[in-house]
C-alpha cells in the first residue's frame, strides 16, 4: 500500500511540476476514493487546491477545499505542527486573520523553532497593522532560520522604512534588513517563488501600457476590450479588474465599476486599493450607506490607516451622523503622522464642532491643534478668529486676525472677518476701514460689499452708497441671495416698490438652493411692500 501511494505521489508531482494542477488534483482525488484515510494525500490535495487558488491563470477558487483537506490530514497527525501552518497560510490568503493567527500561534505551540509559522505570523500582522507584533515575530523568523529568510528581511526593511520619517536610525536599518534580504535569497524558496511570481507579472506589462495608452487618446472602449481579453486569458491577475473599474468610473458607469471592484476584492480580500476604489464609487453613485459599510470592512481589516476614518468621517457627517463623524475623525488626527494632512483634519473637526455641536470650546481647541501643526497656515486663522468671535471672545478674535495680518497683509477675508468684528463691537470707522481694504485687495469679493453696504444702509443711513455696494455684491456673484435681498431693503426706501418686489422675488428663488435667508423674512417683505 505504502508503495501504491509512493508511485502516485510521484505522478501527481510530475503532473503538478508540468502545470498540469488539474490533473495532478484529479489523481488525489482517485488515490482518495480508494483510500479516504490516506492524510498524506488530504495534505497534498490541500496544498494542491491552494496552489490552484493562487494560480492567476484560474477563476475559480479552491481556499476551502483546501482548509478541508489540511482538516481531514488533522485528524490523523493531530499534533502537526506543519499541519496548523498550512491552515493558518490557507486563512491568511483567504482574508481571515483572526483565525490565521489562532493556527499559526497553535503550529508554534506545538514547534516553538517553527520559522516558517513566525515569518507568516509577522505577514498577518501586518496586514491588521500591528507593527510591533509583525516586527517581533519576524526577527524570531530569522532567529530560528537565519540563512533561510530573506522574507522576512525584506519584511522588517519595509517596518523600519514605514517609520522611518520618525527616526534616521530606522532608515538606516531598514536599508541593512533590505541588503540580508538579498544576500539570503538564494537559500529562501519562499522568497525565490516571491521574486519569480513578481517578474512573471512583466509580461502583462505591454498590455497595462497599451490600455493606459488608450485610455489617454481617449480610445476608451478599446481600452475596455483589452483589458476584458486579458482577464479572460488571466482571470486570477487582480489589477486588470482594479484598472477595468477605474475606467468604467471615469465613464460614469458606477454599476460596472463596482462590479470589477468586487471581483478584486473577492479574488483578493486583502486589497486595500480595490476596497479603496469601490468606496469611491459608491461615494460618487450617492450611495453613501454601501460607502460606509465598505469603510467599516476596511477599517476592520486595516484599523490604522488615518484617510480611510478620514473619509469615513466626512460621510457620516453627511449622513447627520455627528458623533461619528466626530470619533472618526479624532481618530484619524491621533494617526496620522503627517502635519499638514493632520492640521486639515483638525480644521474640519474644529468646523464640526462650531457649526454642527455649537461646542465653541471643542472647537477653539482644535483649531489651536491645527495651528500648532502648521502655524502658516491663514485658513487657520480665520476659523479660529470665527470661534472665538461666536463665543464673544472679541479680544482674542481681534489678536488672531492681527497675527493673520502679519503673515499676509493683504489677505482680503481677513480684513473682511476684522470688519465684522469691529462691527460687531460698533466700531464703525474701524469697521468700514477693514471692509475697504478687503474690496481694495479683492475687487470681486462679493461678502465684503453686502456687509458695508449694511452699514451704510442701517447704521449711517446712506441709501445710495448702500444701493451702489449692493448692486456691486449682485454683479460679482449674481446668486448671492442676501445681496440681492439688501439690495430691495434699500430700493424700497427709494419708493420703487415694484423693482423692489422684483429683487426680493429673486432673493426667494436663490435662497430656495442657498438657504441663507429665513424664507419667513423674504415673505414678510414682499407683503410689506403693498399693505
Amino acid at each position: 500500500m505504502a508503495t501504491d501511494t509512493k508511485i502516485l505521489q510521484k505522478k501527481i508531482n510530475k503532473e503538478y511540476k508540468t502545470g498540469n494542477v488539474k490533473s495532478a488534483i484529479e489523481l488525489c482525488q482517485i488515490g482518495l476514493q480508494e483510500d479516504p484515510t490516506n492524510a498524506e494525500l488530504h495534505l497534498r490535495l490541500g496544498d494542491l487546491y491552494l496552489a490552484w487558488h493562487l494560480d492567476i491563470y484560474n477563476s475559480a477558487q479552491y481556499i476551502d477545499e483546501a482548509i478541508t483537506e489540511y482538516q481531514r490530514a488533522m485528524e490523523t497527525y493531530i499534533d502537526s505542527a506543519e499541519i496548523y501552518y498550512k491552515i493558518g497560510r490557507a486563512h491568511f490568503y483567504k482574508g481571515d486573520l483572526d483565525k490565521a493567527v489562532n493556527y499559526l500561534d497553535m503550529a508554534i505551540s506545538k514547534d516553538n523553532k517553527f520559522a516558517k509559522a513566525y515569518y507568516l505570523l509577522a505577514e498577518t500582522y501586518t496586514k491588521k497593522a500591528h507593527f510591533l507584533e509583525a516586527s517581533l515575530n519576524a526577527k524570531k523568523a530569522i532567529k530560528f532560520s537565519p540563512f533561510r529568510n530573506s522574507c522576512a528581511h525584506f519584511l522588517l526593511s519595509n517596518l523600519y522604512s514605514v517609520s522611518s520619517f520618525r527616526s534616521f536610525k530606522n532608515k538606516i536599518k531598514a536599508n541593512f534588513e533590505f541588503l540580508l534580504s538579498v544576500l539570503t535569497l538564494p537559500f529562501d524558496m519562499q522568497a525565490i517563488e516571491n521574486v519569480a511570481r513578481t517578474i512573471s507579472y512583466f509580461k502583462f506589462f505591454p498590455i497595462l501600457a497599451k490600455g493606459f495608452y488608450m485610455v489617454h487618446t481617449r480610445s476608451v472602449e478599446a481600452a475596455i476590450d483589452t483589458y476584458i481579453k486579458a482577464i479572460e486569458k488571466a482571470p486570477g491577475f487582480v489589477p486588470l479588474y482594479c484598472l477595468l473599474g477605474d475606467i468604467y468610473r471615469s465613464l460614469g458607469r458606477f454599476d460596472d465599476a463596482i462590479t470589477e471592484y468586487k471581483m478584486a476584492i473577492w479574488l483578493d480580500s486583502l486589497n486595500i486599493e480595490a476596497y479603496r476604489h469601490l468606496c469611491q464609487a459608491y461615494e460618487e453613485l450617492g450611495d453613501y450607506d454601501s460607502a460606509i459599510e465598505i469603510y467599516q470592512k476596511l477599517i476592520q481589516i486595516m484599523p490604522n490607516m488615518p484617510d480611510v476614518h478620514s473619509n469615513l468621517a466626512n460621510i457620516l457627517y453627511i449622513k447627520g451622523d455627528i458623533e461619528g463623524a466626530i470619533s472618526h475623525f479624532q481618530t484619524a488626527v491621533t494617526l496620522n503622522p503627517r502635519k499638514q494632512w493632520t492640521s486639515i483634519i483638525n480644521q474640519t473637526l474644529g468646523f464640526v464642532y462650531q457649526e454642527s455641536k455649537n461646542d465653541l470650546n471643542a472647537a477653539i481647541t482644535s483649531y489651536q491643534s491645527a495651528y500648532l501643526l502648521t502655524p502658516e497656515d491663514i485658513d487657520i486663522y480665520v476659523n479660529l478668529g470665527s470661534a472665538f468671535y461666536d463665543k464673544e471672545d472679541y479680544d482674542n478674535a481681534l489678536t488672531v486676525y492681527r497675527n493673520a495680518l502679519e503673515l499676509d497683509p493683504k489677505n482680503a477675508k481677513i480684513h473682511c472677518n476684522l470688519g465684522f468684528l469691529y462691527w460687531g463691537k460698533g466700531d464703525l470707522d474701524e469697521a468700514i476701514k477693514e471692509y475697504e481694504m478687503s474690496i481694495e485687495y479683492d475687487p470681486n469679493y462679493d461678502i465684503a460689499y453686502n456687509n458695508l453696504g449694511v452699514i451704510y444702509l442701517d447704521d449711517l443711513g446712506r441709501v445710495q452708497k448702500a444701493i451702489e455696494l449692493f448692486k456691486k455684491s449682485v454683479e460679482c456673484n449674481p446668486n448671492y441671495a442676501l445681496a440681492h435681498f439688501n439690495l430691495a431693503r434699500a430700493i424700497t426706501i427709494t419708493g420703487d416698490k415694484i423693482e423692489a418686489a422684483k429683487l426680493y422675488q429673486i432673493a426667494q428663488d436663490i435662497n430656495k438652493i442657498t438657504n441663507e435667508i429665513d424664507p419667513q423674512d423674504i415673505i414678510d417683505k414682499i407683503n410689506g411692500l403693498f399693505s
